[in-house]
C-alpha cells in the first residue's frame, strides 16, 4: 500500500473511533419519553390483536397452551410455528406471568414497539451525535409505523403482534451494536433474531455484515464480490407444481412485474435518499451517517438485483424467499435519518415546528388506519367488547361449541364487507377448511400444503349458493360439522347462534 493509501486508511480509522466517544445512555427521563412516545404510537396507528397474518400465527401459540385445540388443517398455521421460537416464547411469558393471553398480547405489542423506538433512537444518537436528532428519528418512525413499505405488503410494524413485530425491533437493536462496535451484544440480537424470523434475519444480518465490511474495506471491488456472491443460490430452485404455481400467482406483490409505476418509485427513492443523506453527511462531518448510507445503497443494489432476477419464469420460485422485503429495514433507516436531519436543520428546540410537523402525520397515520378497518374499534382491548358482528360470532363460537368442531366459511370471508381481516382460527380457536385469503400465503412459503388447499377451496366453489346438501356433502367429505353463514340464509339448518349479519348453524 502506498503511503498516501496509509495515509487515507489512518484517517479513516481516526476519524471513526470518534463515533466511541458517543453515549447512547438510557437515563429515566429518556425511557420515560420512549414510553409515553410508545403509547401514542400505538394509539395513533391503532392495536388490532387477531387480524391479517395473526391468523397464521397466534393458533401456534394458542395449541401450546391447548394442545386439544385444532385437530384438523393445523399443518396452515403449524409450519410456519415448526420454523420460529415465536409462539414457544409467548406462550412461556404467558405460562411464567399467568397473564390472560389478550393481556400478554398487548404486552409484547406494546415492547415490541418500544425496542423498535429505542433502537432507532440509539441509531440516530449515533450517527449524529446529538440528542435533538435522535428524538427527531425516533419521532418520524413513531409516526410513520402503518406507512406501506413500497410493493412488498409489509408495513413497518404491523397493528398486531406477529413474529416480525419482534424482529423488525430485534434487527434494529442489531444494527445499533453493530455501530456502537458491541459486537458480542449484535451477536446475540443476532440469534435471537434467527430464533423468530429466520427470512428477516437474512437481511438484518446481511446490512451489519455490509456495515462492517465498508468500515474495514470501503473500496467499490469488495461490493462488486458481495453482490455476486449474493445471487449465486437463484439455480438452486427446482420447478414448481400447476397447484403451488397458482398460489404464488395469488400474491402479485412477490412479482415486481405486477407492481405499479408508485410502487417502482418506492423501491428506486431510497437510492437517492441516501446517496443525498452521503453528501450532506460528508459536508458536516457525519461520518457515521456517511458510512452507512454507504452500506445501504450497497445493500440495496445486492437485494434488489437479486429481485429482478426472480422475474424469469426459471427463477420465479426464487420469489418464496420474498427478497424485496429488504426494504422494510431500509424504510426505517430511511425514516430514522430524514426525522434526524429533519430535526437537527429544521425542527432544532422550537417546539411549535415539531408541532406543525408531527400533528398533521400522526393525524393522516390515524385517517387512513381507520379506512383499513372501518367497522371495528380502533383500539381493540384485553376485556372490551367488540361491535363487529364478525368478531362477536367467532366469539361465540369459542364458548359455546366443543373443541373438536370443524367449521366451514365463505372461504373469501376474510375480505367480505365488515369483516375487516379477523382470523377465524385466532379468535374462534376451531378447526377450518382451508381458505383463498391466508392458507393461500401458507402454501406459497410451503408448496406440499398446495394440494390439500387446492382440494379444500375447489370443494368450497360456489359458496354464496350453497344450500343443505352441499353442507352436507362437506361433512361427508371432510368432517365439517359447523357452518358460518351470512344473512339472510335459507339452508333449513338449526342455527343456535345469530345476529345481524350472521348465523352459526349444525349440520346435523
Amino acid at each position: 500500500m502506498s503511503g498516501c493509501g496509509r495515509e487515507s486508511v489512518r484517517a479513516h480509522i481516526s476519524r471513526t473511533r470518534k463515533v466511541k466517544r458517543v453515549k447512547n445512555r438510557l437515563t429515566l427521563q429518556r425511557i420515560g419519553l420512549l414510553l409515553g412516545m410508545t403509547a401514542a404510537a400505538v394509539a395513533v396507528h391503532g392495536y388490532h390483536p387477531y387480524v391479517e397474518d395473526a391468523e397464521i400465527y397466534l393458533p401456534g401459540i394458542k395449541k401450546l397452551l391447548n394442545p386439544a385445540l385444532y385437530p384438523q388443517n393445523a399443518g396452515f398455521f403449524s409450519s410456519h410455528a415448526g420454523m420460529t421460537l415465536f409462539p414457544n416464547l409467548i406462550a412461556a411469558s404467558i405460562r411464567i406471568l399467568h397473564l390472560p393471553f389478550d393481556v400478554a398480547l398487548l404486552a409484547w405489542q406494546f415492547l415490541c414497539v418500544f425496542l423498535l423506538l429505542l433502537a432507532c433512537w440509539k441509531i440516530g444518537r449515533l450517527v449524529f451525535g446529538d440528542v435533538v436528532a435522535s428524538w427527531g428519528g425516533a419521532g418520524l418512525v413513531a409516526s410513520m409505523l402503518t406507512i406501506p413499505v413500497a410493493g412488498t405488503a409489509l408495513y413497518i410494524m404491523d397493528q398486531y403482534l406477529n413474529t416480525r413485530s419482534l424482529s423488525t425491533a430485534t434487527v434494529l437493536m442489531m444494527v445499533a451494536s453493530v455501530g456502537e462496535r458491541r459486537y458480542v451484544r449484535a451477536g446475540f440480537w443476532a440469534v435471537f433474531t434467527a430464533a423468530i424470523h429466520p427470512l428477516m434475519f437474512v437481511f438484518g444480518f446481511s446490512f451489519a455484515a455490509i456495515l462492517f465490511m465498508v468500515r474495514l474495506a470501503p473500496g467499490k471491488a469488495q461490493q462488486r464480490k458481495m453482490a455476486v456472491a449474493a445471487v449465486l443460490p437463484l439455480g438452486l430452485f427446482p420447478p414448481m407444481s400447476p397447484t403451488y404455481h397458482e398460489a404464488l400467482q395469488s400474491r402479485s406483490y412477490f412479482f415486481l412485474s405486477s407492481w405499479a409505476w408508485y410502487e417502482w418509485v418506492g423501491l428506486a427513492a431510497p437510492f437517492a435518499v441516501f446517496w443525498w443523506f452521503g453528501r450532506i453527511a460528508k459536508k458536516r462531518g457525519l461520518i457515521e451517517l456517511e458510512l452507512m448510507c454507504k452500506a445501504l445503497n450497497v445493500f440495496g443494489m445486492i437485494f434488489a438485483l437479486a429481485s429482478l432476477l426472480t422475474i424469469p419464469a426459471a427463477f420465479e420460485r426464487f420469489t418464496l424467499l420474498q427478497p424485496m422485503r429488504y426494504l422494510q429495514l431500509t424504510y426505517v433507516l430511511m425514516f430514522v435519518f430524514t426525522g434526524g436531519l429533519l430535526a437537527q436543520l429544521v425542527l432544532k428546540r422550537h417546539v411549535w415546528r415539531w408541532l406543525a410537523l408531527f400533528v398533521p402525520v400522526c393525524a393522516g397515520m390515524f385517517y387512513a388506519q381507520r379506512q383499513v378497518f372501518p367497522g371495528t374499534p380502533h383500539l381493540e382491548l384485553p376485556g372490551v367488547a367488540s361491535p363487529n358482528p364478525w368478531v362477536q360470532a367467532f366469539l361465540w363460537i369459542r364458548q359455546n361449541t366443543p373443541a373438536d368442531a370443524y367449521f366451514a366459511l365463505n372461504p373469501d370471508h376474510m375480505i367480505a364487507e365488515g369483516e375487516d381481516q379477523h382470523g377465524f382460527r385466532a379468535l374462534a380457536e376451531r378447526s377450518m377448511l382451508a381458505d383463498n385469503i391466508k392458507d393461500s400465503g401458507a402454501v406459497t412459503m410451503f408448496p406440499k400444503l398446495a394440494e390439500t388447499w387446492k382440494e379444500q377451496t375447489k370443494a368450497q366453489a360456489g359458496w354464496k349458493s350453497f344450500q343443505k346438501p352441499d353442507f352436507e356433502r362437506l361433512k361427508q367429505t371432510y368432517g365439517v360439522n359447523w357452518v358460518v353463514l351470512e344473512k339472510p340464509s335459507s339452508v333449513g339448518m338449526e342455527c343456535p347462534y345469530g345476529n345481524e349479519k350472521l348465523e352459526v348453524c349444525r349440520i346435523d
